[in-house]
């Protein structure tokens, strides 16, 4: 069944009220069946396996996996398999959606212990008891789900926002659960299809498999410019454009990350990027504001020296256009908060979702309270001041919507760029104090990573008719689940031989490493910040706003975003390249096609969706298996 959606004039041109009214009567399925026993705890248990990959793959990389699709089509496979055998029943699509909601945020709980934590036991050489980080990561999490739903009805049931993840999650659980009708065969088809093909080509990227097979000849290359660097060497201003991250890679996952949240997001990456790697970046190396590491007598760069200087012009761009861009529009401020105590002035009358949604009195009542608990915990466990723990509960809000808007655009969030926010805020309250330059951050940047990759989340829910209360529900079942079940393989594993040797040539947490590296070069305050990174701050800020001036103005016309801009100085160029070229060939399959009785249109055009859904689905299952194969088989 195809999902019903909004047209792009009605997302612009209808009120909130108006909005919500079609999606009551036109998307909400009632009252069917969602948060079940056996969806409970499927998404309880998919959660904690899920979430010990995410500490995995976060102890090398620095990133955490959205878990979500993951999580739909194995819950689908297992009640199929299960229905198949007569040992139970299939799942129905709001269970599957529960399931995923559950699995999400379970799989988000790793994100503190391969960051923050792990940098504050690096710094204290102190291992922190476990039962003092399960309250933690508890807590912090628990506030992220209450700082997302306040701002659902602005960036989801408002302005329709893609959330291209959460988007993706939700076409493959319309697509896995009506297959019985033509276009939705189609759609299964084409997911299947594309998933498969991408969950090779995952494969085929991975060299130590394909050489383990002996099929090392039919190895995908990551990169694609490898034939010409044996040739010649391509430097701007003497720097090895590979060493810029400036180069053609095979992420496909990217490329239909791209295809999802369009052209308009992908041209102002690419911009980004171009001036950020090709133009600025280059000047500030050759000028000595950029230094690299020394390696076997020679000095390398790469994207952890490059970012640690570009993050800030671009975080504060990210920064003041996110702010413009929410305060904006004051009304919708102000309509967040109607409806707050029954009856007064008809609010709840006007409201046809009142009774689903989350009620605000839950917000005004219970972030206040586990604020509080927050900073207490901050100041028992790390010694962090009352001050300035109740100082970081509202920079909570601003670098939420900051997160939010990012997440809703590419999903992508920027948490290691708004932790370095946070660093750089209490560098100047409090120099000199590293264990609080490290918590603080953690509490503001780990909230409002986990309510933007919650709000993704809660995407496919309002996609497929879901209850919002009952997604919340879920979202606290989950972190309860990731919270028991990786914290105990974290101590286990990574911390058996003590903070010191936290960081190995295996498991680099380079995360963790750029956190603690930061938080030193700021215990002496703003004054050990670049005078370049002083002036990239304040241009950063000064365009931010004056896109998304032009950008209000045009009501919306005005391609470029202050955001994707700015977010492109904390992804590599080959990353926001591959988004790039995503969003440009499906932009320019709709122009070549554009009859919509045309084979072409009808697969490519009218089930683009499913098709990027199924190669993100693909290469992320496949993905988690390469890893796991890599570092538990092969390594051995």
């Amino acid at each position: 069944m195809a999902l019903k959606q909004l047209t792009e004039d009605q997302v612009r041109t209808w009120t909130l009220e108006e909005k919500d009214k079609w999606w009551f009567e036109n998307v909400f399925r009632g009252d069917a069946p969602q948060l079940t026993l056996r969806a409970a705890l499927t998404g309880m248990g998919l959660g904690g396996v899920l979430s010990l990959t995410n500490l995995y793959v976060g102890a090398k990389t620095g990133w955490t996996l959205g878990v979500g699709i993951t999580s739909v089509i194995l819950a689908f496979a297992t009640f199929k398999l299960l229905s198949a055998l007569r040992l139970g029943k299939d799942f129905t699509l709001l269970e599957n959606n529960i399931t995923q909601s559950i699995a999400t945020a379970a799989g988000y709980m790793t994100a503190p212990m391969i960051s923050s934590l792990a940098a504050y036991m690096m710094v204290t050489n102190e291992v922190i008891p476990m039962g003092q980080t399960v309250a933690w990561i508890t807590a912090i999490a628990l506030l992220g789900v209450l700082f997302a739903f306040p701002l659902k009805k602005r960036f989801i049931n408002d302005e329709q926002h893609a959330f291209p993840e959460g988007r993706a999650a939700g076409i493959v659980m319309d697509a896995l659960h009506s297959g019985d009708a033509a276009a939705g065969l189609l759609k299964a088809r084409l997911l299947v299809v594309t998933g498969l093909i991408s969950s090779v080509l995952k494969f085929m990227q991975s060299a130590p498999i394909m050489a383990k097979l002996h099929l090392k000849f039919l190895t995908v290359p990551e990169f694609l410019d490898g034939w010409v660097y044996t040739l010649a060497t391509l430097k701007i201003l003497g720097t090895d454009l590979r060493q810029l991250t400036v180069r053609p890679d095979t992420d496909f996952v990217m490329m239909a990350a791209g295809g999802l949240m369009g052209i308009r997001t992908g041209v102002s990456l690419m911009i980004g990027a171009v001036l950020n790697y090709l133009v600025i970046v280059p000047m500030m190396i050759a000028s000595g504001e950029i230094r690299g590491r020394e390696i076997d007598g020679a000095v390398q760069f790469g994207f952890r020296e490059i970012t640690k200087w570009a993050l800030w012009g671009g975080v504060a761009m990210m920064t003041t256009a996110s702010l413009y861009s929410f305060f904006a529009r004051p009304r919708m401020l102000l309509s967040a908060f109607q409806g707050l105590w029954p009856g007064r002035d008809g609010a709840q009358d006007r409201d046809v979702l009142h009774k689903i949604e989350l009620p605000m009195w839950v917000f005004v009542v219970f972030i206040p309270v586990l604020g509080a608990i927050t900073v207490l915990l901050a100041y028992a466990f790390f010694g962090v001041s009352i001050c300035m723990g109740i100082i970081a509960i509202p920079l909570i809000f601003v670098f939420t919507v900051i997160g939010v808007n990012s997440t809703a655009l590419t999903s992508i969030t920027p948490t290691g760029a708004l932790g370095k926010l946070t660093q750089l805020t209490y560098g100047i309250l409090a120099p000199g104090n590293i264990k609080t330059n490290l918590m603080t951050a953690g509490i503001t940047a780990e909230v409002a990573s986990n309510a933007s990759n919650l709000l993704m989340n809660i995407k496919p829910g309002y996609m497929l008719g879901a209850k919002p209360r009952l997604q919340a529900i879920g979202h606290v079942l989950g972190v309860l689940a990731g919270a028991l079940v990786a914290t105990p393989l974290f101590y286990y594993v990574f911390l058996s031989k003590g903070p010191a040797q936290l960081v190995s040539d295996q498991y680099p947490m380079p995360a963790a490493t750029i956190w603690r590296a930061v938080a030193e070069l700021l215990m002496q305050g703003l004054s050990n910040l670049p005078m370049s990174a002083r002036w990239a701050v304040l241009t950063g800020a000064i365009l931010g706003i004056a896109l998304e001036v032009i950008r209000h103005a045009t009501k919306g016309r005005f391609w470029l975003s202050g955001v994707g801009i700015g977010l492109a100085t904390v992804i590599p160029f080959n990353t926001c390249f591959a988004m790039f070229l995503g969003s440009a060939f499906f932009w320019i399959v709709e122009r070549l096609w554009p009859d919509k009785q045309s084979r072409a249109n009808r697969i490519l055009v009218e089930n683009q969706e499913p098709i990027c859904a199924g190669v993100i689905a693909g290469g992320a299952l496949c993905g988690i298996v390469v890893i796991l194969i890599e570092n538990f088989l092969l390594s051995r």
